[in-house]
């Protein structure tokens, strides 16, 4: 598993490309689906989860919609048509990002 320090810049753009890749995710599913995808290498904590989804649905870019299954509600999470934007600024940022990464892990930095 990656470190906190390591993941924390990361877990926003991971929920948005993920919940924008389904129509329609609810928390306990992004957590697991991720943990899936990432063999376990990345674990979103709710604790970090629900306020990212709070702030995106704050900001416009996620809608949410509740669904009773049975007596509980869920709350299932959808990007809107101008988080769709944010999804293709954010994901071209990090592909950026890694490429960058590699830049500076993945060559021989020349000492000066």
């Amino acid at each position: 598993m990656y470190s906190k320090e390591l993941t924390k810049g990361t877990l926003q753009p991971i929920i948005l490309k993920l919940i924008n890749s389904r129509d329609k995710m609810y928390g306990y599913e992004i957590t697991q689906e991720v943990k899936k995808l990432t063999s376990g290498k990345i674990d979103i904590s709710e604790g970090a989860l629900y306020p990212i989804l709070h702030k995106l649905e704050a900001k416009g870019v996620l809608d949410t919609e509740k669904v009773f299954i049975g007596k509980r509600v869920r709350k299932y999470y959808k990007v809107t048509r101008e988080g769709k934007q944010m999804v293709t600024d954010v994901t071209k940022e990090i592909n950026d990002f890694i490429d960058t990464l590699q830049i500076i892990f993945n060559s021989e930095i020349q000492k000066l």
